[in-house]
């Protein structure tokens, strides 16, 4: 007796835009289904998410954006961000944009979707070459991860399901650049030319910790390197004064002073390293949520210093010393300088990224003292 086979029908994809504050809720919540049978994934605060995408953003000042949520018999599959940034376009042209805040169930008719709607709404403002994700700019998280699935991200990191790269290639998007985090052992042996260019610039440069009592102005401080030192990198948008300020309310709650280093050259700032506490140790625990019972475990934490790991997220040598010896001293003076009080307070680790692949520089420096590549992260681009 031949039976008819029963023969499987695809369901329909909507998408459909944010522009609700419930509508918003179902974006920030997309993730929890993606990642919902991956280990490794470290779900974000949900009421730090609203205020990130809120009018309060500071990025929104110099960009506008739309978000879209896909669904399939009802249910959120998917969600994706279009973006533009006036900063990028005076930099790069006026035909540049961006996606971001892609995720994606393993279904490439989602993901084309997705991308026909981030797609169509870029190319109504004038859009040609689109790269990303970027969440929301490159100063931002971004990048899709290609290498190192099987270890948690670090705060303020990405992490990806392996089919992202697949997905965005079948759409038409091609490799733009690299991106690597590298994984060091807080208590690494300084390899001899580090030690010899340390005491050779020792009396040139001072190295001190933030000021607490000039707050604002220290923070312009480390903008201006900031700025400065990445302005010829890759994708380089500068960061405004207004989110270099947003970014330090956050360090002044929760970096001890030690873990900003600004490296003084005749007494000009130079130079700087933010060690950031690796946060993602206690968001893992939360499930995203801070009620009823989250904000003890988090000031307790954060109070006590009692992360294990940390991250590197921002660092910055003035280019005007780049390619010079006393440039390398005062990158290996930065990186040395906060380990003994990292120490004291427990941090075994720190991850520091991300790194241009095609920094041969600073990678040379990572090598030199342990540093192990282990993730990478690759943002694409397409001409529409």
């Amino acid at each position: 007796m031949n039976k008819k086979t029963k023969q499987s029908v695809s369901p329909t994809v909507t998408v459909r835009p944010v522009t609700t504050y419930r509508e918003m809720g179902k974006f920030i919540d997309v993730p929890w289904h993606v990642y919902a049978n991956d280990p490794m994934w470290v779900p974000p605060l949900r009421l730090e998410r609203r205020f990130h995408f809120s009018k309060f953003n500071p990025f929104f000042k110099h960009s506008e954006w739309q978000a879209w949520v896909a669904y399939q018999d009802n249910q959120p599959v998917g969600r994706i961000s279009a973006q533009i940034d006036i900063l990028h376009r005076e930099r790069y042209g006026e035909n540049t944009g961006h996606f971001g805040l892609f995720e994606c169930i393993n279904d490439s008719n989602v993901c084309a979707a997705l991308i026909l709607h981030a797609e169509a709404w870029l190319a109504v403002r004038h859009t040609s070459v689109v790269t990303g994700p970027f969440n929301l700019s490159i100063n931002q998280e971004c990048g899709v991860l290609v290498d190192g699935f099987d270890t948690p991200p670090v705060v303020m990191m990405p992490h990806s399901p392996r089919w992202y790269q697949h997905l965005l290639e079948e759409q038409g998007y091609a490799p733009a650049k690299d991106l690597l985090a590298f994984w060091i052992q807080v208590d690494f042996e300084q390899p001899q030319v580090m030690q010899k260019l340390i005491k050779r610039y020792d009396k040139q440069v001072t190295l001190r910790p933030l000021q607490r009592k000039n707050f604002k102005a220290e923070m312009e401080i480390l903008r201006d390197i900031f700025n400065d030192a990445w302005s010829e990198n890759w994708g380089f948008v500068p960061i405004t004064e207004a989110e270099f300020a947003e970014l330090g309310s956050s360090l002044r709650l929760l970096l001890p002073d030690e873990f900003i280093q600004i490296a003084e050259v005749n007494g000009e700032p130079a130079a700087f390293m933010v060690v950031l506490p690796n946060l993602n140790e206690i968001f893992a625990e939360l499930n995203g949520n801070l009620f009823p019972l989250g904000w003890f475990k988090f000031i307790k934490t954060v109070r006590n210093l009692e992360m294990r790991t940390g991250r590197i997220p921002l660092m910055g040598v003035r280019k005007k010393f780049r390619n010079t010896p006393i440039g390398m001293a005062l990158a290996c003076m930065v990186i040395n300088k906060p380990r003994d009080f990292a120490l004291t307070r427990g941090m075994h680790a720190v991850e520091m990224s991300w790194i241009l692949e095609d920094n041969t520089s600073m990678r040379g420096i990572l090598d030199s003292i342990g540093g192990k590549q282990y993730k990478r992260y690759r943002i694409y681009g397409k001409t529409l």
